[in-house]
């Protein structure tokens, strides 16, 4: 099958498509026949060599958190689901023509592929900030980075469970936050001065997807320090806030509230597809920091 990979780190240009082995699902997992996987920033961390210790890279690897396809092949002791089916989640070296996922939930007929591969890793991880938060019926929470993807989803999902979301963004991302249902504030400095002008001086919870506000400025939004989570700021625990990496809510069900929620519109995706071949300028989009919503690679 062919799959993108990487022999050398560094940008865009590292990125190849290789002919290799079709993976094969093991315990728990599934395989599908991959109809679009999203490109995630630990993606680009990933390919700049950012995650290895500064270790070089020993072999090629494959890049890719999340995806959306038809089941392939079911492993050992799953139950649920059958060849056939259209699923979208959580997996690895997902960008590729097949690719294994670990946990995941049925695709609504209504969502088209990309929308649906670009949803596992941003929705995963924005929920698992906002249950941390416990976000709910009369929150007032402040995503501070709302216009990219984690941010919008995280946004969306806030405002579905009764919060009252404010999203920090650039300037000529304002119209997008006010779109989406968040009450759109400027970031940099004076970030607490804009929101008290707007009548919002003290928050319930502030949840940090860019890493890009001093921890300092935001733990002083709040009451209490622990109801700032970063997903972005991995010092964010010096200043008592805490700093979130997976594994503390259940997956599957979180993907399947946001099923729910994005075949109600009341989650939207905004997505830019590019073909495998082009998966260098996908990448680049990325690299830049400044996308809004998700870019996702059809395979």
């Amino acid at each position: 099958m062919r799959a993108l990979r990487i022999h050398a780190y560094g940008g865009p240009e590292q990125l190849r498509i290789d002919d290799v082995p079709e993976p094969h699902a093991g315990p728990g997992e599934i395989r599908i026949k991959v109809g679009a996987a999203s490109i995630n920033p630990f993606d680009g961390k990933v390919l700049r060599g950012l995650t290895s210790g500064g270790r070089p890279l020993a072999q090629p690897i494959g890049l890719g958190l999340d995806g959306a396809g038809v089941v392939d092949e079911i492993g050992d002791g799953v139950t649920g689901v059958a060849i056939g089916d259209d699923v979208f989640g959580l997996g690895r070296q997902t960008q590729a023509e097949h690719a294994v996922l670990t946990s995941w939930a049925p695709k609504p007929a209504s969502l088209d592929w990309g929308v649906a591969g670009a949803a596992g890793t941003v929705v995963e991880t924005a929920t698992r900030g906002l249950e941390l938060l416990g976000v709910g019926p009369g929150s007032t929470v402040l995503i501070d980075g709302a216009s990219g993807g984690v941010g919008a989803v995280a946004v969306q999902i806030a405002k579905a469970r009764g919060a009252t979301v404010l999203g920090s963004a650039s300037e000529r991302n304002a119209d997008y936050l006010r779109e989406i249902g968040a009450i759109p504030i400027t970031y940099g400095d004076g970030l607490a001065a804009r929101l008290a002008d707007a009548g919002y001086s003290r928050l319930d919870a502030v949840f940090d997807v860019a890493g890009k506000t001093p921890i300092a400025d935001l733990t002083g939004l709040v009451s209490d320090p622990a109801q700032v989570v970063s997903i972005a700021n991995f010092s964010a625990g010096d200043a008592g806030a805490r700093v979130t990496g997976g594994g503390e809510i259940d997956k599957a069900a979180a993907l399947a509230e946001s099923a729910r929620l994005l075949a109600e519109s009341r989650v939207v995706i905004k997505v830019q597809t590019f073909p495998l071949e082009r998966a260098a300028e996908g990448y680049a989009a990325v690299l830049s920091g400044h996308t809004r919503g998700k870019i996702v690679l059809l395979p």
